[in-house]
């Protein structure tokens, strides 16, 4: 379906490979929020849901959670804003944590003692960062947002 990610001329033009783990971002190592707790993480992972119009006898598999018809794919991005990492051979129905279970399978290397923040339809795993169930995270802990917001998300 959705191969132009996967497919040599995107694949090679705009992505980096994973296979330098010693380059930190500036935009780690510059700031005093994150440096030195994310030191080891070398990007985040996500999967997003791209709308496709499979054949009539596959529509099932590709019906998501939302009612569209997608196909799953997952990209890995660094702090810099490259991507680094795409896989895209799954079905919409597919779960993030199917999908990253698979490229592990294929082709993902995760370099050692460094790991990827994720978020929490992955699996517990060294290489992710996976937040603590049941916490929330408030925006207006880093100062950026309208504080009415964060009161409307606080009570929520």
């Amino acid at each position: 379906m959705v191969t132009v990610f996967s497919s040599a001329p995107f694949y090679a033009m705009y992505l980096t490979p994973l296979d330098n783990p010693n380059t930190s971002s500036g935009n780690i190592w510059s700031n005093p929020k994150f440096w030195p707790y994310f030191k080891d993480a070398i990007g985040t992972i996500d999967g997003t849901h791209i709308l496709v119009v499979p054949p009539s006898h596959m529509a099932t598999a590709f019906q998501n959670c939302k009612g569209f018809l997608s196909q799953n794919c997952l990209f890995i991005c660094d702090y810099d804003f490259f991507f680094r990492y795409a896989f895209t051979e799954w079905e919409g129905s597919a779960s993030d944590s199917r999908v990253y279970n698979n490229a592990l399978l294929c082709d993902l290397n995760i370099p050692e003692g460094k790991y990827l923040l994720a978020d929490l339809g992955y699996p517990f795993r060294l290489t992710l960062l996976v937040p603590y169930h049941g916490t929330h995270y408030h925006l207006a802990e880093w100062g950026r947002v309208n504080m009415w917001y964060a009161l409307f998300y606080f009570f929520l």
